[in-house]
């Protein structure tokens, strides 16, 4: 970084791969204490990697991630591939001593996750889980809120995040369970654990039931659970794939004695405000709402594609040494606690009891 830039290697193509390289992009332009350089771009097919570095101007492709872990021009490894592709990779490339940005699910258990944050931990690299919801302006604003206690004692949480590609969708390694670990729970129902934890604590008992309904199907569609806060907050989470009629709906509310937030993201510029009886709509857009500052004047909405610009833009101020990732990023922490509380939503459907959440420690 003596010439103010970190070259990025970037493992996965497809859809997180276009949402990262976007990122990148627009993150370098908004003046970031480093500079990323699109250095290399790596998957399994060789003609959609050659394409996808032309399409999101990387300087050359491989076939082999494990080139990208050698290169010495690379200091910061970005992970975006498939979830059988997150622990290998990642560890390696945090041996070799560089920074690390993994997509969520951080693992497909929490062993795994585990294995993923102690390995970061131990190199002593930045690490960051890829929980880009945490970015929302409104999702950021509710902290805030939260966190100044405007809406006093806190009673509810309740999340729900729904799609509907699943009913009849081609067969993919998403529905595999040797590649993906799990279904809706790990591909959305991780996003709405995250959020509980980052708005309102830790997640400490669950009560559940995990389904699957499409035939060929290794992994879950659907899931319901109750879950019992650390600070005593009950709430209610619900994932789905099979939502007919939902596109992304990814939805939270929080209750307290003095008022309420509700969010969804398919209204992503929109906080919905109860001080008394009645919610009013925060459009947040102003000049001292969070990340305004990178865009633009008031009213002037932002797009979900910018999440990742802001998330990427907190990492590299945090390489700088800025501030830490910690804790409006997710780091390999907070993805290896995600997949505990999602391990045990699984235990609970099995066992069909509530189930204690007990988090193991890096030292352990």
């Amino acid at each position: 970084m003596a010439d103010g830039t970190i070259g990025v290697g970037m493992l996965g193509y497809a859809f997180m791969g276009k949402a990262h390289s976007r990122a990148f992009r627009e993150a370098a332009a908004l003046h970031p204490p480093v500079v990323p350089r699109l250095v290399s771009i790596s998957g399994r097919t060789a003609e959609k990697v050659e394409a996808a570095r032309v399409e999101h101007g990387w300087a050359e492709a491989t076939t082999d991630w494990r080139e990208q872990v050698a290169d010495e021009r690379i200091g910061l490894f970005d992970n975006g591939g498939p979830n059988d592709l997150h622990a290998e990779p990642t560890i390696a490339a945090a041996r070799a001593g560089k920074h690390v940005f993994c997509e969520k699910p951080l693992g497909r258990t929490a062993a795994e996750s585990l294995e993923i944050w102690r390995a970061a931990a131990e190199a002593g690299i930045v690490h960051m889980c890829g929980f880009n919801y945490r970015f929302v302006p409104a999702v950021r604003l509710a902290r805030e809120i939260l966190e100044a206690g405007d809406l006093g004692e806190l009673f509810h949480f309740r999340a729900r995040y729904l799609q509907s590609w699943g009913v009849d969708a081609p067969p993919s390694w998403r529905f595999d369970r040797a590649a993906a670990g799990s279904g809706a729970l790990g591909d959305l129902g991780a996003h709405i654990v995250d959020l509980g934890r980052y708005l309102i604590g830790e997640p400490v008992a669950v009560s559940a039931v995990v389904k699957t309904f499409v035939d060929g199907h290794e992994v879950d569609d659907t899931f319901a659970a109750t879950v019992e806060f650390e600070s005593g907050v009950v709430g209610t989470l619900e994932a789905s794939r099979l939502a007919t009629g939902r596109i992304n709906h990814n939805t939270f509310e929080v209750n307290g004695s003095r008022g309420a937030l509700s969010f969804d993201v398919e209204r992503l510029n929109e906080l919905q405000v109860a001080e008394g009886k009645w919610f009013r709509r925060v459009l947040v857009t102003e000049p001292e709402h969070p990340f305004m500052r990178f865009w633009w004047p008031p009213g002037h909405i932002v797009g979900w594609g910018d999440t990742f610009t802001h998330e990427i833009h907190h990492l590299l101020e945090a390489i700088a040494g800025e501030h830490d990732v910690a804790p409006h990023g997710a780091t390999f922490e907070d993805g290896y606690r995600c997949a505990e509380v999602c391990d045990a939503i699984v235990r609970s459907a099995e066992s069909g009891r509530r189930e204690t959440i007990e988090y193991r420690e890096r030292s352990e």
